[in-house]
């Protein structure tokens, strides 16, 4: 089977589709005939070797996937050959083939299609657990969302909308702003000629934002701690800039300010019941057309490098899937 794989550390250059044998499920696992896998940063972070939960090579990056079920482990229960399902794997999306611990798996929706589920795990669930369980979002709240058109940004507009927030989006130029807009943004700030803290200060009277959501970091970050309103709460999602910001306790003091880290991994493990209460309500939005998937491009399997370079580089809008 064809796998893109990571056989030393380094830039997106160390990966390469390779022909490899098929995985065979352990107990408590099943094989997936992947058919779509979401594009994600954290794919770049794992293969420079700097991720949070990092395996060490050969291994096949790949978080986000859906497919169908091919083969089944001992011990499985509630998943069959044929089913379709779609979950976050933690690796090995890229590849024609793969194993995935049922836990981590779900059954897709029947009205869900692959590039859609592929597209919602990581996503969804990093803004719903950011938004609603971290920073506990309010209605009537002001929200600014940095990276508004990007994967986790524009979804993070989706949900601050159902929550009831006023938004404010910042994006690099006016066609990813129209993107935002579109989701739910009342308020747009180009980062790339506009000052962030100057435009926040000005829509809300002075004031500032009451929760940042920052995926960017570095500069951003910076800005964010300028307009945050006194006892505002700023999440850390990702240093998508580059730079990983050093905090300045004092700023942090004087305004009584909150600064949330947001990991979503590890809730699977240490608090699955705030996962499955968000996919429980992600799930019934989506059925009811309060929020939708935005995929901006899908790539084939072979031109997975530059998926994930088109997602580094922020050269992309909402989410990118591969598909095979």
């Amino acid at each position: 089977m064809k796998a893109l794989m990571c056989r030393e550390f380094g830039d997106l250059s160390v990966l390469k589709m390779e022909d490899v044998p098929a995985p065979n499920p352990g107990p408590g696992q099943v094989k997936l005939a992947m058919r779509a896998c979401g594009v994600n940063f954290a794919d770049s972070l794992l293969t420079a070797g700097k991720y949070q939960s990092q395996p060490n090579p050969p291994f096949t990056p790949g978080f986000e996937v859906a497919g169908d079920v091919i083969g089944v482990g001992d011990g499985v229960e509630g998943f069959a050959l044929g089913d379709r399902v779609m979950g976050m794997v933690g690796q090995g999306g890229y590849a024609e083939e793969l194993v995935a611990d049922v836990a981590q798996l779900s059954l897709l929706p029947e009205t869900m299609d692959y590039v859609s589920a592929a597209s919602f795990a990581v996503t969804y669930g990093t803004s719903y657990l950011a938004l609603a369980h971290r920073a506990r979002l309010q209605a009537g709240e002001v929200l600014l969302v940095h990276g508004a058109a990007g994967g986790v940004g524009l979804t993070a507009v989706e949900i601050g909308k159902q929550l009831g927030a006023t938004i404010i989006a910042t994006a690099g130029g006016p066609e990813k702003l129209k993107i935002a807009q579109a989701a739910g943004a009342k308020y747009l700030i180009d980062y790339r000629t506009e000052d962030i803290r100057e435009q926040v200060k000005a829509v809300t009277d002075g004031q500032g934002a009451d929760v940042i959501y920052d995926p960017i970091g570095g500069d951003v970050f910076d800005a964010s701690l300028r307009c945050v309103n006194f006892e505002g709460r700023i999440l850390v999602i990702g240093f998508a800039g580059g730079r990983i910001q050093q905090i300045p306790s004092n700023h942090v003091m004087v305004k009584n300010v909150d600064i949330i880290g947001v990991n979503r991994g590890p809730y699977e493990e240490k608090r699955p019941e705030v996962t499955r209460q968000a996919y429980a309500t992600l799930m019934q939005w989506l059925a009811e057309g309060k929020i939708q998937p935005f995929v901006s491009k899908t790539y084939g399997l072979v031109d997975a490098v530059v998926a994930i370079e088109s997602v580094t580089n922020r050269s992309s809008t909402g989410k990118v899937v591969v598909t095979n």
